[in-house]
């Protein structure tokens, strides 16, 4: 019998002082049984980054032809592709093509590695790479509740999360940037 996901409820307030953007989003979030809670905390913070009308998550895991999170128009254009993790300069050079605008997010302790050893190739291609602090999004997975209200300040290359169970602060650096 095939493991389920496990859903969350998030409520978040954004402020974006750099994009000056102040949004509350609510959403429902299903994490995949492979993925860590780590994982689905970076996508919940890329979202918050990225927040823009028609902004949505996908199956992600569950569908691996499409991103994790992508806005896409009405007529059913995409504008905006973004990858949590460390995906293949096939997959992004892919992306780039089905989209007017690709983002990576690389989280893990193996993010040093996936860049060195491809960052000639990721260098070539029309997407914007970001890679957030390790140590910070495992306390930022430490928050994880099934039901979480979460308040997001974003400035500069810092977001300020508070939540029921406490504070964090997530750093994260541009490592391409057409």
């Amino acid at each position: 019998m095939a493991l389920k996901p496990t859903i969350y409820k998030f409520k978040i307030a954004i402020a974006d002082l750099s994009r000056e953007v102040y949004q509350s989003s609510n959403f429902t979030l299903a994490q995949h049984p492979s993925e860590t809670p780590e994982r689905m905390m970076a996508r919940v913070l890329a979202y918050c980054l990225d927040v823009e009308e028609f902004l949505t998550f996908t199956k992600g895991l569950s569908d691996l032809d499409e991103p994790d999170i992508w806005a896409k128009s009405l007529d059913n254009q995409i504008l905006l592709w973004i990858d949590i993790g460390e995906p293949s300069a096939e997959r992004i050079k892919k992306s780039t093509s089905l989209s007017q605008r690709t983002k990576i997010y690389s989280f893990n302790s193996k993010s040093d590695v996936w860049w060195s050893q491809g960052q000639d190739k990721f260098n070539k291609l029309n997407a914007t790479i970001l890679r957030f602090n390790w140590k910070n999004i495992q306390e930022l997975a430490k928050l994880v509740e099934r039901s979480m209200s979460l308040s997001v300040t974003i400035t500069g290359n810092s977001a300020y999360i508070t939540a029921n169970k406490g504070e964090c602060e997530v750093h994260w650096e541009t490592l391409n940037s057409p």
